[in-house]
This record gives structure tokens, C-alpha cells and sequence, in this order.
């Protein structure tokens, strides 16, 4: 029999839920960046960027060292105010979204940074569900079960979770951050080079894994990567950004005929090449 507890809590949770629904345009794009500008000081990283992400899509996000790639990811998730022009996550432009719209954009997404960024202290199951104890009102087993279904989801073995982040290879670590990603179920993903320090074959478990829940889950997903075979393998289109703005998206054989200098180097030099020589891209979306 149900804890009266446990009821309370499902309850709750399922009414804040519905207080969400409506706060933000279910039709906009997830992610919709006009005429951003962003500047340390005197130094310009971005000027006039222009940018839309796809419902639905995996869109990888390249440029060379420098040109603004975390800039630009840690202004579309509130981390780096922009200087200029708007970011709009489900329609809503968030340097005037109030707490509870901030509230409800931050349960629609989910963030796996470089290092994978988990708290040294704190076990994988207990990184896990932090999200879920911070913006939910699930019961503490409840939180414990989904913490232990996110860990599985992301390739891990259950009994990970008792580990603390120290005690994880690299590729564990990435596979830990992704299940904390995944924790509240978004409908958005970011990824801050989720390859960058994997062995060739761990590299491409991991797309793999990517490409899965990402069709599984239907989510849509934004991805830095300096990967070729990550770019050939899984994503829709690619955004290329150069000279402080995106100069091109689209799809990675596109991109091949573009006639811009550092396009033109990146794709069609030798890694490039070998890269392209991959017979399709995984899955079949």
C-alpha cells in the first residue's frame, strides 16, 4: 500500500508541473539567439551572432580556439550576461523571465560541461539526484530510484553510483555527468565537448549512447565538439562559428562545398577527409 507520504508528494509534484504548462511557448524554437554581442572588457567575442536550434535536432557548434564557443553556451544558460541583442529558450527572452519562468526553463534542460563538473564530495548517485531533490517533490526513494534509472540510462553499471568522482575513469566521469544531465527528464541537452579526452572507441560508444537517447527520448540537442567523427556520426546540421558570428548552418556534407576560409580548412583537410569517409551517419533519424 502507498505511503500517504509518498502520495502527497506525487501530487504535489504533478501540481507544479501543471503550474508550468503555459509559462512558455510550446511552439517557439528551444533555443533562439538574435543579434548577440559579448565582450570582456575591450575584447569582442561576439558581434550581430545569429542563431536558431531546431525542435528535435542534434546541432554540433564548431569554431576554431577562441571564437566563443562556451561564451556562447554559458550566455544561453544564464551563466554570462550578453551585451547586446537576446537569448530566447522556448520562446522566452531570459533577461526578462521571472524566477518561476527561470524555474520552469531549468526543468526543460539539462547540462553536461567538459569536465563533467560533479561535486567532488558527493557519490555519483548523490550527484545524480541533486537536480531531482533541488526541483522536485519527489520522495527521497523515489529520488533515490530515478537517480539509480538515470545512472543506467547513461551506460553506467548501478553499482557506480556508490563511487565518488575520484575514484572514476574519464570516460565514467562523462557518463556521470550525462546521467545528471538527464536527471529531470529534459527536453533540451547541452554538451560541452563530450567526447574531448575519450579513446577512439570510447568516443564512439558515446555518440552512440547520444544518438540513442536522443531518439528515444526525443530530445533536442545542443553540442560543442572539436570531433569530426563525432559531427559525421550524429548530428542534423552543424553551426561554424567564426569572425565573432555564425557564419554557416548546416548539414556536415553541406558544409564541405562552403567556400569560407576556415570552413573549407576544417572539413577538408586530412581529418576532415578521413572523417567524411565514414559510410552514414548513426541511427536513422
Amino acid at each position: 500500500m502507498s505511503d500517504p507520504d509518498d502520495i502527497k508528494f506525487n501530487v504535489d509534484e504533478a501540481q507544479d508541473f501543471a503550474k508550468d504548462f503555459g509559462l512558455l511557448d510550446e511552439s517557439a524554437p528551444p533555443v533562439e539567439v538574435q543579434g548577440l554581442s559579448s565582450r570582456f572588457g575591450d575584447r569582442v567575442i561576439h558581434e550581430n551572432l545569429n542563431l536558431t536550434v531546431k525542435r528535435g535536432e542534434v546541432l554540433g557548434v564548431v569554431g576554431g580556439s577562441g571564437s566563443g564557443k562556451s561564451v556562447l553556451l554559458n550566455t544561453i544558460i544564464g551563466l554570462k550576461v550578453p551585451n547586446g541583442g537576446s537569448v530566447k529558450l522556448f520562446g522566452q527572452n531570459i533577461d526578462h523571465a521571472s524566477r518561476r519562468k527561470w524555474k520552469a526553463i531549468e526543468r526543460r534542460w539539462g547540462v553536461m560541461f567538459q569536465q563533467g563538473a560533479l561535486f567532488s564530495n558527493l557519490t555519483v548517485r548523490e550527484n545524480v539526484a541533486a537536480p531531482l531533490f533541488e526541483h522536485t517533490k519527489l520522495s527521497r526513494q523515489e529520488i533515490w530510484d530515478l537517480a539509480d534509472l538515470k545512472i543506467g540510462m547513461a551506460g553506467l553499471a548501478v553499482t557506480s553510483g556508490t563511487l565518488k568522482p575520484s575514484e572514476l575513469s574519464g570516460g565514467m566521469r562523462k557518463r556521470a555527468g550525462l546521467a545528471r544531465a538527464l536527471a529531470l527528464d529534459p527536453e533540451l541537452l547541452f554538451l560541452d565537448e563530450p567526447t574531448s579526452g575519450l579513446d577512439p572507441i570510447g568516443a564512439a560508444a558515446f555518440d552512440e549512447l547520444i544518438q540513442d537517447l536522443s531518439d528515444s527520448l526525443s530530445l533536442t540537442v545542443f553540442m560543442i565538439t572539436h570531433d569530426l567523427d563525432t559531427l559525421y556520426a550524429i548530428t542534423d546540421r552543424v553551426a561554424v562559428i567564426a569572425d565573432k558570428t555564425v557564419v554557416a548552418v548546416a548539414p556536415v556534407r553541406a558544409l564541405e562545398r562552403s567556400e569560407h576560409p576556415w570552413i573549407k580548412d576544417y572539413f577538408l583537410g586530412p581529418r576532415g577527409r578521413a572523417a567524411a569517409r565514414t559510410p552514414t551517419k548513426i541511427g536513422h533519424r
